[in-house]
């Protein structure tokens, strides 16, 4: 799997050296993504909306956990009237955390993302988080209408230019790309229900 680019939102305070450390494992697992298992790149069956998502994720958080992050962890950020649901990957950094969302959800799931990781920031519960979605290229050939880097980069200034009440916190949002597609059937990546996938 290939990063197209990183885009940091929010970088302010003084806990650089431990967001950079995660941060370098977020994208090292990123790289070791590999499917089929044997092709030694991140291949996608090259049928238009064919492949499923939740795979290509959990093939990530394979990496994280095998690097100690914990999994689909329930944090109260502080949102009020509703309990948002685990984020994706988290690593302890002192009493915080910092949290990794990987969107297999639509564009409004997106936008939940970053407003959970950011309302964590706010809060003192998370150091940052990073949202990592696939490019417009890649969208083309997973579950339709999954949320994706350039349906949601028109709203970054919402996170880049608010003048939110922190002195520390981290927010960026990775682009990912495979590395090519292939006519094997057996390469393509079942679907479950996120997004508006078909069961």
């Amino acid at each position: 799997m290939k990063m197209k680019q990183v885009v940091e939102l929010i970088n302010v305070g003084d806990q650089q050296s431990e967001v950079n450390e995660l941060m370098a494992q977020v994208k090292e697992a990123i790289s070791l993504m590999v499917h089929p298992s044997d092709s030694g790149n991140f291949l996608l069956f090259e049928g238009k909306k064919a492949n499923g998502v939740k795979p290509i994720k959990d093939t990530f958080l394979h990496q994280l956990n095998a690097k100690g992050w914990i999994l689909e962890h329930r944090l109260d950020v502080g949102v009020t009237n509703t309990k948002p649901g685990p984020i994706d990957a988290v690593h302890p950094v002192g009493s915080k955390f910092f949290a990794v969302e990987w969107e297999t959800g639509n564009i409004a799931s997106s936008h939940r993302a970053l407003n959970k990781i950011m309302t964590g920031i706010i809060n003192g519960v998370l150091v940052g988080g990073v949202l990592i979605l696939p490019s417009r290229e890649m969208y083309e050939y997973l579950t339709d209408r999954v949320g994706n880097f350039r349906e949601l980069s028109p709203y970054f200034d919402v996170w880049a230019k608010a003048n939110y009440p922190i002195t520390q916190g981290f927010l960026a949002v990775i682009e990912i790309e495979h590395d090519g597609l292939t006519s094997d059937e057996d390469a393509r990546i079942s679907k479950g229900t996120d997004g508006r996938a078909l069961v």
